[in-house]
Order: C-alpha cells, then sequence, then structure tokens
C-alpha cells in the first residue's frame, strides 16, 4: 500500500516519461517501466574489469502499486545479473584464448630432448669437491664477507659475519699503514662487556712483550688482574688509611740516553706542568700570569732547598716566599700566590692529605708487564677524582716519556670523570700527539658519547678538545647503545646508516669495529679463566654462582693441576 502526500502537485497523474538522469562512472541505472508499457530492460554493454555495477529504480511515482515497484525492482536485479554474466563470460573468453595460445606453442618438455639431441648421459651429473686457499675463494666468490685483517696479533674473537678468526694489534697495523695512530676508544653501557675487551687486550697483549699501564682506577676492577699478571704486585691502592704515599715531583726512571743536562731539563718542564695542572684542576679556573710566576718560583724554591722536594715544600713557599724574582717583590709573590697555595694546600692538610704530601712509599717498577693505580678508596666530586688522576698519572709519565721503554697499553679506565676538565683533557690531548714518538697506545674508555656533552660549552675549547681526543683514534670500539644514543654516536664518529643501525641490536659481547674506514662486528672470546678474572658482576651473581665458579686465580687443567690464570689468560 502507497502513501499520497496531500500538497503532492503531480498526485493523481500518470507518470510522465522522464530525461535520461546522468548517473556515476561505472553504474547503470534505469527507470521502472509503467504500467502501460512493461518494456524490458535494455540490453546491458559488458562493463570494463574491475567496474561493479549497481542498478536501483531512480524515481517511483507516488501512485505506483505495489506490484509495479517490485517489478521495478526486479527489473534492476536482472541489469546486475546480466552484468556480472557478461564479465563471466569475458573472463572465460580470456582464459580459454590463453589455452588455446598455450596449446598452439610449442615447449621444450620437463625432461628435455629425447634421444641424441638430449645431449646428457643417462646417469645424474657427479662433480668432485672443489678445494682452493681462501685468496682464491675471495676473488671466485667475492663481496660476501670482509676479508679482515689478518693473523698477526691478538684473538680477539670471531667475526660476527663471516665467522672468522679476527686479530687485532695497532702496533702491527701501524707498521702495516692500515691505522694512522695506535690510540683507541672503547664505548658502551653498562653491563655490555667492555670492561672484558680492555682488560682481554691488556693481558693478551702481555705474551707479545708489551707493558700496561693504568693510571687511574676508580672501581678497583684491575687490582686483582694486575696481580695476576704481575705476580702478586703491580697493584698499588691509594686511599684513607694507607700508608702508601706518592711523590708527584718524584724524578722518575731516567733513561740511559739522556745526558745530565737533559735529564734535569726535562724534570723540571715537567714538573712545572703537573703543579701548574694540579692548581688549574683545584681551582676549577686557568692561572693568571702574576700566579704562575709565584707557583713557579715556589717550585724553584722547594727543589733548591730540598735533595727529594715535594707538594708541602711547595705550599709552604708559596705561603712564606724567601726571595724576591724579577718582576715581582717578596711581599707581591706571597699576595699573588695566595689563592693557588690554599688550593694546594688541600692536598697537603685537607681532603686529601695522606696521599701526595711525602716521599713515595712505592717505587715505580718499569720491569712489571702490569702497573695500575687503585682509586677505588678515594670518594668524591668528579673534580677530586680528577686531582687525584692527574697527580697519580703524572707519577708514571717519566716512564710513559721513556724511549727505551718499548710497547706500552695506557688505559683510561671511565675517562668521562678526566674529559670533564679542561686541564685533564689537555695534558691527555698531550699524551694522544706523542704517542708514535713514544711508542704507546691509549684506551679511553667510556659509556656513551654524551658524556662529552658535560664537557664545556658548544664550540667551546674543552669541547674541542675532547673531539680531538676521538678524531685522534684511528680505532673506534662501540658496544651496544640505547636506541637514542645511537643516532648521536653515528653522527659524532661519523659512522654510516648501516653501522648506526646495528648499535642498538649488539647482543653482550659483540661489538662494532671502526678501524680507520673498514667495519666489523666482533663477538670477544673469552677462555674460562677469563671470564672468572674479569669478572665484574660477583657481588650481584655470587649467591648463584659461588658454588660453581673457579677460584679467582687458579685454573683446573685436563690433567687436574691447577695452574695459575697467568699462564691461560693470555
Amino acid at each position: 500500500m502507497s502513501r499520497h502526500r496531500n500538497d503532492d502537485p503531480y498526485a493523481g497523474q500518470p507518470p510522465a516519461s522522464l530525461p535520461p538522469v546522468p548517473h556515476a562512472i561505472g553504474e547503470h541505472r534505469t527507470d521502472p517501466p509503467t504500467p502501460a508499457t512493461q518494456a524490458p530492460p535494455p540490453a546491458v554493454s559488458p562493463p570494463a574489469p574491475g567496474t561493479v555495477v549497481r542498478a536501483g529504480s531512480l524515481f517511483t511515482p507516488a501512485t505506483a502499486t505495489r506490484s509495479e515497484r517490485r517489478a521495478a525492482d526486479r527489473a534492476a536485479r536482472r541489469i546486475e545479473a546480466d552484468a556480472r554474466r557478461a564479465v563471466q563470460a569475458a573472463k572465460r573468453g580470456q582464459l580459454e584464448a590463453e589455452r588455446a595460445e598455450r596449446r598452439a606453442a610449442s615447449y621444450l618438455a620437463a625432461g628435455g630432448e629425447a634421444g641424441p639431441d638430449a645431449l646428457r648421459a643417462y646417469r645424474r651429473l657427479a662433480l668432485p669437491p672443489h678445494r682452493a686457499t681462501s685468496e682464491v675463494l675471495g676473488r671466485a666468490y667475492p663481496f660476501l664477507a670482509e676479508a679482515g685483517l689478518g693473523t698477526d696479533g691478538l684473538l680477539i674473537g670471531a667475526d660476527a659475519w663471516s665467522g672468522a678468526s679476527f686479530c687485532f694489534d695497532p702496533w702491527v697495523l701501524y707498521e702495516r699503514g692500515v691505522l694512522t695512530n695506535p690510540n683507541m676508544l672503547l664505548a658502551g653501557v653498562i653491563g655490555r662487556g667492555k670492561s672484558a675487551l680492555a682488560k682481554a687486550l691488556a693481558t693478551r697483549s702481555v705474551a707479545f712483550g708489551r707493558k700496561v699501564y693504568v693510571p687511574g682506577d676508580p672501581k678497583g676492577e684491575w687490582t686483582v688482574v694486575t696481580r695476576t699478571v704481575s705476580g702478586g704486585r703491580g697493584a698499588i691502592e691509594l686511599g684513607g688509611g694507607l700508608p702508601t704515599r706518592l711523590n708527584p715531583l718524584d724524578e722518575g726512571p731516567r733513561a740511559a740516553a739522556f745526558g745530565d743536562t737533559d735529564w734535569l731539563a726535562t724534570v723540571q718542564a715537567r714538573r712545572r706542568d703537573l703543579v701548574r695542572s694540579i692548581a688549574e684542576v683545584a681551582l676549577g679556573r686557568a692561572l693568571r700570569s702574576v700566579e704562575i710566576t709565584a707557583l713557579l718560583a715556589a717550585l724553584d724554591a722547594a727543589v733548591r732547598d730540598n735533595t727529594t722536594p715535594t707538594l708541602p715544600h711547595v705550599v709552604e713557599a708559596l705561603f712564606r716566599p724567601a726571595a724576591a724574582v724579577d718582576g715581582s717583590t717578596v711581599a707581591e709573590l706571597a699576595a699573588d700566590g695566595r689563592d693557588v697555595a690554599h688550593a694546594l694546600n688541600r692536598l697537603v692538610a685537607g681532603d686529601l692529605s695522606g696521599l701526595f704530601d711525602g716521599p713515595s712509599t712505592q717505587r715505580f717498577d718499569p720491569s712489571l708487564p702490569m702497573v695500575s693505580l687503585d682509586l677505588s678508596r678515594i670518594q668524591g666530586s668528579d673534580q677530586l677524582i680528577a686531582l687525584v688522576m692527574t697527580c697519580a698519572s703524572a707519577w708514571m709519565e717519566a716512564a710513559l716519556a721513556d724511549p727505551d721503554g718499548g710497547q706500552r697499553w695506557v688505559i683510561y679506565d671511565e675517562a668521562w670523570r678526566l674529559v670533564r676538565q679542561a686541564t685533564l683533557l689537555a695534558r691527555m690531548q698531550t699524551h694522544w700527539k706523542l704517542s708514535r714518538a713514544w711508542g704507546i697506545a691509549n684506551l679511553m674508555v667510556i659509556h656513551r658519547l654524551s658524556d662529552l656533552d658535560a664537557v664545556g660549552d658548544a664550540n667551546s675549547e674543552a669541547r674541542n678538545l675532547a673531539l680531538g681526543l676521538l678524531a685522534d683514534c684511528s680505532t673506534k670500539v662501540i658496544y651496544a647503545q640505547e636506541l637514542g644514543e645511537a643516532g648521536k654516536t653515528g653522527a659524532v664518529l661519523g659512522l654510516s646508516s648501516t653501522e648506526t643501525r646495528e648499535l642498538p641490536g649488539l647482543v653482550k659481547g659483540e661489538g662494532l669495529w671502526r678501524i680507520k674506514d673498514r667495519a666489523f662486528v666482533v663477538r670477544h672470546l673469552c677462555t674460562p679463566g677469563e671470564l672468572a678474572l674479569f669478572d665484574t658482576d660477583a657481588r650481584m651473581t655470587a649467591d648463584q654462582r659461588s658454588a660453581n665458579r673457579p677460584a679467582p686465580f687458579t685454573r683446573t687443567q685436563g690433567s687436574g693441576q691447577q695452574v695459575p690464570l697467568s699462564r691461560v689468560c693470555v
């Protein structure tokens, strides 16, 4: 039953023929037939492939009966069905055409030609395996993996991509021309194995005749390693309550090549540089010209009046100068050196007393394979630790400058504490620049490259010095970094986008080695004895491992004999 509107002007009139209504692309529409004509639906041409046809009555007069409306709907459904059949017919025709084309074409049978035309034997082809050297195969199958650095030097582990052994030695690579300097950077977040790699480089180098110096060990992790390698000696512990004292003004071991005049000039220059560095670290600023004059005058007086000059002698000469110098009277020297004297007095009568305020109780033994300074008992700010490390490292510098000292590693563990002090940065830069002349390889160990953000302001001299240290490291080893740090690390070190994407996914013990323009992903391998010796998680996992962990200084061989780790770790 239909409903009628009273205001419809066409109510009661027969439906007139309407002009064709434009329809959307891909759609076919039709008007319902009138009762008088009941014309069949128009023929539908096959639509384009992929076209969906929809039909429906565009206008239904108000006077149309139910049967008329149903007839219009059926007509629309027929149009849609005809369109679908047309599409299916077109697909069937295309499929038949393709089948006919394939039947008409001639293809080689799956088994090949029959008879003599087959050009094959009835047996399967069997060739013997081909054997060749790695050099030949590297040219026959190129671009599969990096060839490596050769077999000379320390065995570090395995190349993660090729599976080949990875060996590294900065002195060997420098001799070949692969490296321009032997210095090395090692960075990685806590717990990824960077400390184990640094210790493995040190201990394994001893077997090649190299010596290792650790001028500052803030956490005391190198003490057990040093004593194991050096037969119970070599580890010097500093801290409150200990009787150990080091005199940073010691002359140090004298090289045979130095004459008396040259040796006195060398010692004087080293002492002057040292006291100036200590004063600047203690004051937190650069010294003024008049302060430098007062400090050097006090140092000269301490050396002149004492057989073994010490820091207390320098502080006494600053507070009470005995003689005038060119350009300054005694009173002016006392006034100009007052701030410097109070700063140095911290090492004599302040919170650092008992460490550097007297003659050395231990002598530096350059014949030991490893020497380390344990500063784990000293707690305080980064400035305090930097001040201690300045004095301690200066005590070792005489051995570093010895031209007959051989090839040596100098390892700066927890170097992020040092790079925050501009004075220490300048001293480290001197060691980096003189590494080839002294025959040393400097190893700087940090956590992340963002530690450099704490070094001065952007584009400041201190920041540029820190970045200069990185540039002077031909070898850079990067262990896993946080996702947010990877991009900055890649930008600072000039890594490629592929190398940068590798950093967050490196597992424990894996590192990205960037050696000049070549890159390797290396899995560091340790012996069971090394793992026990290098373990820095002992306190975290003592309860779980104490039952089955081997003794820290021994390892059981196949015969059951207990042998020192120093015989198997290297």
